[in-house]
Parts: structure tokens; sequence; C-alpha cells
């Protein structure tokens, strides 16, 4: 199993347990919605350290990033292995190709 995975176990187990111990629970119990926007703020906190070029910084606000979007995810019981599959489908097709095909 890697980092991810346990880290998406630890998330479905707060989701599951709730509590107010948990960050994860406490943002769980604000809604989906809320989860989406705390995704999209530190989604551009790591474009600002991506533009910045400090790769720590950087390094940290990307596990921010993964975090927050694994939170959504299981906010809207999106699961890891459900984005997984997704990948592995589009896996061998060019990015122009595959984005032409949505349409």
């Amino acid at each position: 199993m890697s980092i991810l995975h346990d880290l998406f176990a630890t998330i479905e187990a707060r989701k599951a347990e709730g509590g107010s111990d948990s960050w994860t629970a406490k943002l769980l119990s604000k809604g989906p919605e809320k989860c989406a926007e705390k995704f999209g703020e530190e989604a551009i906190e790591a474009i600002i350290e991506a533009v910045k070029g400090d790769k720590a910084a950087l390094t940290s606000e990307a596990a921010d990033v993964l975090y927050h979007l694994l939170v959504m995810l299981a906010a809207r019981d999106v699961t890891l292995a459900e984005v997984e599959a997704e990948l592995a489908r589009r896996e061998g097709i060019s990015g122009i190709a595959e984005k032409a095909a949505r349409t």
C-alpha cells in the first residue's frame, strides 16, 4: 500500500468516526462544498509557491493539496480506487486525444 492509500484510509475512518478531535472529521462535517473550497485554497497556495520557485514550500503545499483532494473525494464518496481506475483507463492515450473524446 502507498502513503496515499494509507492517508485515504485514515480520511475514510475519520469520516465514519466523526468527532471534534480530528481536523479531517471537522472539515468533512462542514460538507462537500467546504471541502472543495479548502482544496481550492490549497491549490492556489501551491501555484504561488511554484511560481516563486521555492522547492521546499512547494513540496509542503503539494502535500496539502493531495490531502485536501482526498478529503474532497471522500466528501463526495469517490474512492481512490475509482480515481486510479480512471487513470488506468487513460494510460497510453494521448492527452490531446483523451480531451477530444470528452466533447
